[in-house]
């Protein structure tokens, strides 16, 4: 069944037009991936497709009820509410149901990382409150779920949890993201805002780019074609045929024609070339770094020497300090204890995920002129700030544009190009992949790939790690680093076989037990846990309650402050194991009704 539909809609910002009388259809059930060059209007495209902006021209048409839930890629949230308040969008369930409700928002905010549910999102950063945002648009009901960069400020083992969430999910589903993975494991359809112009790609993210490559192909191919007639008109032309007869002059209206037609071969192409500075044997040499906020200890007297042409890859849960590290790498905080020793011919290009550097009411020809107003290039050649600009897709007429005009994205490619005009030899790059278009990481990718300098990258993209590192460095729960060879696949297949051979003796022994099993049911004692698991969950959240009241009341004794926040977390992780249990535990309740409703 068609849950909705755009015919010919157009929208335009100011003068520039962002798409035009283009045509979808969203089918009950369909998963849909959105990709695209950064401001070509993808996130406009997904609010008039949710109904939130209203196209120039065109008609958008749903079914008669539909339920749509839009996460925008900023949220912008109104009210002081709590975060679990937040997810209910301030009206809190009640009714019989009201507990299990409760009960799943509040697994869904511990899967996303969020422990806090009394926090009054006010008091969140812009990635916790994505998170929030993220799941309200799950925990609600909806036959349309709409997702702009979902995957954005969430670390790898939650990509991955909502991955399979969204896998499972039984409504239709459109979304942009930038992580391949994603939309390769996830979409079963891939749409292209190109242009102005909208393609449909069926199949994955991987047959898009096949699809896609033989689209280009025939492009090609007809251009050549209508080239070579162009030649066979010019060369009867110049022979001197006289425009006399009805024949002779529709061979020339003919080849007029001919010239005046443009087939459009795709967008212009990305391009990084800039050169770097030479770099010495020596790089970056740490010893026995420490680093703490309060008593959460971030590093433990870690060390380890960077060579040059080394490519790390940093991974960890949000929180564990990989921001950190890069910003004692770039020199922007010290250490509590420990040493930094930087080579004398180092030159640090660090991006880092807020764009810290950006003047938003400065000129984009301006903000890269503070750094150069001529560049050398990767060819040697020497070329202006406005001409690197058009190689970073800014053409000439966007160059005078204050940078607040610009989309997320366009912002992150001009702060990369920034950091690139240094010429760096040692990059550290904090979440690349955040709001920038596929089409500009795959050129960042080969550009990696080339560079000879030293790269330490902060990243949840799988697909780009897996493209641009050798060695992971995954930071653990207890603060330490271990250090992997290879790159994120690689990193998972060894964290795989140690769970394995830790596991497998009890992997032996239940399946054993389930192939004896012959009927479903619980057991005695999760029978007992499951009729008293909700008692147990509502006396948690009413301690945690009363310890942050105590936290509220502590003023300024130090001491005591330290224990109730150490007492917090730890009955919040046990209320999220416990919330876990309840969901498997109500999920096996339900399999068991519906095995004695068949009979077996």
């Amino acid at each position: 069944m068609n849950l909705l539909s755009l015919e010919k809609v157009s929208k335009s910002y100011g003068e520039k037009v962002l798409f035009s009388e283009i045509t979808l259809g969203i089918e009950e059930g369909e998963k849909i991936g959105l990709v695209g060059v950064n401001g070509t209007g993808k996130s406009s495209f997904l609010k008039v497709v949710a109904g939130i902006d209203l196209p120039d021209s065109g008609k958008r048409t749903a079914i008669n009820g539909i339920k749509i839930e839009y996460l925008p890629q900023n949220p912008d949230f109104v009210g002081e509410f709590t975060v679990l308040e937040q997810v209910f969008l301030g009206q809190m369930p009640v009714g019989e149901d009201a507990l299990a409700k409760e009960s799943e928002a509040k697994r869904i905010l511990t899967k996303l990382g969020i422990h806090d549910f009394t926090a009054q999102v006010t008091t969140l950063s812009g990635g916790q409150k994505k998170r929030v945002a993220l799941a309200s648009a799950l925990i609600r009901p909806a036959q349309l779920l709409i997702l702009d960069e979902p995957t954005n400020h969430i670390d790898n083992e939650t990509v991955q949890w909502l991955e399979n969430y969204l896998h499972k999910y039984k409504g239709a589903l459109l979304m942009i993201t930038h992580d391949r993975y994603f939309l390769d494991r996830v979409a079963a359809r891939i749409v292209e805002l190109e242009k102005g112009n909208l393609y449909s790609y069926q199949g994955n993210y991987s047959q898009f780019v096949e699809l896609k490559l033989q689209r280009e192909e025939m492009f090609q191919a007809e251009e050549r074609k209508r080239q070579n007639l162009l030649r066979k008109e010019l060369a009867w032309i110049r022979r001197g045929a006289k425009a006399r007869t009805t024949k002779q002059k529709a061979r020339i209206e003919r080849f007029e024609e001919l010239a005046e037609q443009k087939i459009d071969l795709g967008q212009e192409k990305l391009e990084i070339g800039v050169a770097s500075n030479r770099l010495g044997k020596k790089v970056l040499d740490l010893a026995g770094i420490s680093k703490s906020y309060g008593d959460q200890k971030l590093l433990k007297n870690w060390s380890y020497t960077f060579f040059r042409g080394e490519k790390v890859g940093i991974i960890g849960h949000n929180g564990a300090g990989k921001s950190t590290l890069l910003k004692i790498l770039a020199g922007e905080i010290m250490p509590d204890t420990g040493e930094v020793d930087k080579g004398s011919t180092v030159q640090v290009g660090y991006f880092s995920q807020e764009n810290e550097q950006m003047d938003s009411n400065m000129r984009v020809l301006d903000y890269i002129k503070e750094i150069a107003q001529y560049i050398t290039v990767a060819d040697g050649k020497m070329i202006s700030a406005g001409q690197m600009l058009e190689r970073f897709l800014f053409p000439s007429f966007l160059q005078g544009t204050p940078i607040n005009k610009l989309s997320g994205g366009e912002k992150r490619r001009l702060y990369l190009l920034r950091i690139l005009m240094q010429a760096p030899n040692v990059l550290l790059l904090d979440e690349p992949t955040n709001d920038l278009d596929i089409p500009t990481l795959t050129v960042l990718e080969d550009y990696l790939d080339e560079f000879p300098g030293t790269v330490i990258i902060v990243s949840h993209d799988r697909y780009f790690l897996d493209r641009t590192v050798e060695k992971i460095f995954a930071f653990t729960e207890a603060g330490e680093i271990e250090v992997y060879l290879g790159n994120y696949s690689d990193y998972e297949q060894k964290r795989k076989k140690e769970a394995k051979n830790l596991d497998v003796k009890s992997e032996k022994k239940n399946v054993q037990a389930n192939e004896k099993n012959i009927v479903l049911r619980f057991t005695y004692k999760e029978k007992l846990e499951y009729e008293g698991i909700e008692n147990v969950i509502t006396d948690l959240e009413e301690q945690i309650a009363l310890i942050q009241e105590k936290i509220n009341g502590a003023g300024s004794d130090f001491l005591l402050l330290q224990e109730l926040t150490q007492k917090e977390q730890e009955l919040n992780l046990l209320l999220a194991e416990k919330l876990d249990r309840w969901a498997y535990l109500s999920e096996l309740a339900e399999k068991i009704t519906q095995f004695r409703k068949e009979g077996k």
